[in-house]
C-alpha cells in the first residue's frame, strides 16, 4: 500500500497519509464474530431506551402535546430514513469507523474528521449525562442511604467500563439482559397506564394566546414544534451507533442492515406506547417538567403505586442500558479515528481481550470529571444533542454523494427509496440542528467551542499523519485510485 491517500478529484486533494510501522494494525484489532443480529438489535435499543424513561416530556413546555407529537413524528421520519441509509453505507464499509468512515469516503479526510468528532462528542457528553441522571435516581429511591451522587457516578464509570474491558461478547450480552427489562417495564407501564386515559388531559396546558397558530393542540403556536425537534429526538437518540460494532459482527453486511432496521421499528412502538399513555393517564400539564415523567403519569393524588415502584426501578435499568451501550459506542469511534492517526494513536491500542483499553479509561475519566465538577446533567444531554445532528446530516450527506457519484459500487444491501431516502433525512437533520439554538443556546455554543478546538488540532498537526493502512483510510484510497483509472 502506497504511504499517501488522495480523495476523488471532486474533493480537495488530502495531505500525506503515513504508513503503519511493522505490526501497527496487530497492536489495534477488535474481536471478530462476537455479535449477531440479536445482540446489535440489543444494542440498537439500548442505546435509546432511556429517552423513553425522561427527557421527552420536557418538550410539552415548548410546544405542547400536539407540537411535540408532531415533532416526535418528524424526528421519527428522520431517524427512520437515516437508518435505512446507514445500513446501506454500513454493508459497503463495515468497519468500527461507523459515520466517520462513510463521511471519509464520500467527503474526504475533513468530512471523515468533522462527522467523526460530532459522533464523538455525542458518545462522551450523553453518558456523562446519564450518569448524572441515575445518581438522581438512586437518590430518589433512597438506596444505599447515599446523600451525595458522585459516588454513583465513580461506580457507574468504574464497574461498567470494567466490564467492557473484560470483553465485548459479556458487555453486549449484560447490555442486553438489562435492555429486555427495561423494554418489558415499558410495556407493562403502557397497559396500565392506558386503563386510566383521558384524551382531554392530552391538551389541558394553557394556551399562550400571542403565539401564532396557538390552540390546545399546539398551545405554544406552529413555533413550538420547531423547538421541540431536540426532545422528540429522545425516543431514538443514539440508534445510528449499531454500525459502530461492524468488526465485532458476525456477517456484518448481513446483520448490520437487519438489526438496525429492527431495533428502529422496536423503538417506535415503544415511542408511541410510552408518549400517548403517559400523556393520556397523567395529563400533558403535569407532565412537563417532571423529572420521572412516567411515575408522575401514574400516581394517585401525588402518592406512588405499585405500577409507579416497577417503572421507578425500571427506569434506573433504561439508564443503566443507556450508559453501558453509549459507552461502547464512543469507545469504538475514539478507537477507529485514534486507529486511523486522526486523534492521538495510543488511545487506539487494544488489550489481551481485543478491548481498546485507552479508549474506554480516557472518555470515561473525562465523563466522570464532567459529571462531577458540573452536576449538569441537562446541559450536557444537550450538547450531545447537538453533535449529534451535525453528523446525521453529515452521515446522511455521505449517503447521497456516494449514490451520485458512484452508482456502481457493490451494494449488498440497498436503501429503500435510494436518494430520495437520504435527502429526507438530511432535510430534517439541518431543521433539528437549528432547533437546539432554540432550546439551549449556551449548550450549543459549547459545541461549537469544542468543535473549534478538534478542527485546529486536525488542520495544524493530525491531517499530516493520517494511516494509510487503515480501514477508512484504504477504502477511500482505493476510491481515489479507481477514479483517478478512470479519468486516465
Amino acid at each position: 500500500m502506497a504511504d499517501r491517500t488522495e480523495a476523488p478529484p471532486v474533493t480537495p486533494a488530502p495531505p500525506a497519509a503515513h504508513a503503519d510501522p511493522a505490526g501497527y494494525l496487530e497492536k489495534r484489532t477488535l474481536r471478530r464474530g462476537s455479535a449477531g443480529p440479536l445482540l446489535l438489535t440489543g444494542l440498537g435499543v439500548a442505546y435509546v431506551v432511556s429517552g423513553d424513561y425522561s427527557g421527552w416530556n420536557f418538550g410539552l413546555a415548548h410546544g405542547g402535546f400536539g407540537g411535540l407529537a408532531v415533532a416526535a413524528a418528524l424526528m421519527g421520519l428522520m431517524y427512520t430514513c437515516m437508518v435505512f441509509a446507514l445500513a446501506e453505507l454500513a454493508s459497503v464499509l463495515p468497519t468500527a469507523g461507523g459515520g466517520y468512515g462513510f463521511a471519509r469516503r464520500a467527503l474526504g479526510p475533513w468530512g471523515g474528521f468533522l462527522t467523526g468528532t460530532a459522533i464523538l462528542i455525542e458518545y462522551v457528553l450523553a453518558p456523562a449525562a446519564i450518569s448524572v441522571f441515575i445518581g438522581d435516581y438512586v437518590e430518589s429511591l433512597h438506596l444505599f442511604g447515599l446523600t451525595s451522587s458522585w459516588p454513583v457516578y465513580l461506580a457507574c464509570f468504574a464497574v461498567f467500563i470494567g466490564i467492557h474491558l473484560w470483553g465485548v461478547g459479556e458487555a453486549l450480552k449484560f447490555s442486553f439482559v438489562v435492555t429486555g427489562v427495561a423494554v418489558a417495564a415499558l410495556l407493562i407501564f403502557a397497559v396500565g397506564a392506558f386503563t386510566d386515559f383521558d384524551a382531554g388531559r392530552l391538551r389541558d396546558i394553557p394556551v399562550d394566546h400571542g403565539a401564532l397558530g396557538a390552540t390546545s393542540w399546539l398551545p405554544f403556536g406552529v413555533l413550538g414544534i420547531w423547538a421541540s425537534f431536540p426532545f422528540g429526538m429522545w425516543f431514538f437518540l443514539g440508534v445510528e451507533g449499531v454500525p459502530l460494532a461492524a468488526e465485532e459482527t458476525k456477517d456484518p453486511a448481513r446483520s448490520l442492515p437487519k438489526a438496525m432496521a429492527t431495533s428502529m421499528g422496536i423503538l417506535l412502538v415503544l415511542a408511541l406506547g410510552t408518549f400517548l399513555a403517559a400523556t393520556g393517564a397523567g395529563g400533558a400539564d403535569a407532565l412537563k417538567d417532571a423529572g420521572n415523567p412516567l411515575v408522575a403519569a401514574v400516581q394517585i393524588d401525588g402518592h406512588a403505586t405499585v405500577l409507579g415502584r416497577i417503572v421507578n426501578y425500571a427506569g434506573l435499568a433504561g439508564l443503566v442500558a443507556s450508559f453501558f451501550s453509549l459507552i461502547y459506542a464512543g469507545s469504538r469511534q475514539l478507537f477507529a479515528l485514534s486507529r486511523a492517526g486522526y486523534l492521538p494513536r495510543p488511545l487506539s491500542l487494544t488489550s489481551r481481550r481485543k478491548a481498546p483499553y485507552l479508549g474506554l479509561l480516557v472518555p470515561g475519566a473525562l465523563g466522570f470529571t464532567l459529571a462531577a465538577a458540573t452536576g449538569d446533567g441537562a446541559r450536557m444531554l444537550n450538547v450531545a444533542v447537538f453533535g449529534a445532528t451535525i453528523s446525521y446530516a453529515l452521515m446522511s450527506l455521505s449517503h447521497i454523494v456516494l449514490r451520485r457519484r458512484e452508482p456502481g459500487l457493490e451494494r449488498p444491501y440497498r436503501t429503500p427509496g435510494g436518494v430520495v431516502t437520504s435527502v429526507v433525512a438530511f432535510v430534517l437533520a439541518c431543521a433539528a440542528l437549528v432547533a437546539t439554538f432554540l432550546v439551549d443556546t449556551a449548550a450549543a455554543m459549547i459545541a461549537l467551542g469544542v468543535y473549534a478546538v478538534a478542527a485546529a488540532y486536525f488542520a495544524l498537526y493530525s491531517r499530516h499523519r493520517l494511516v494509510a493502512s487503515a480501514p477508512e483510510e484504504e477504502f477511500a484510497a482505493l476510491a481515489a485510485a479507481e477514479a483517478e483509472l478512470a479519468h486516465g
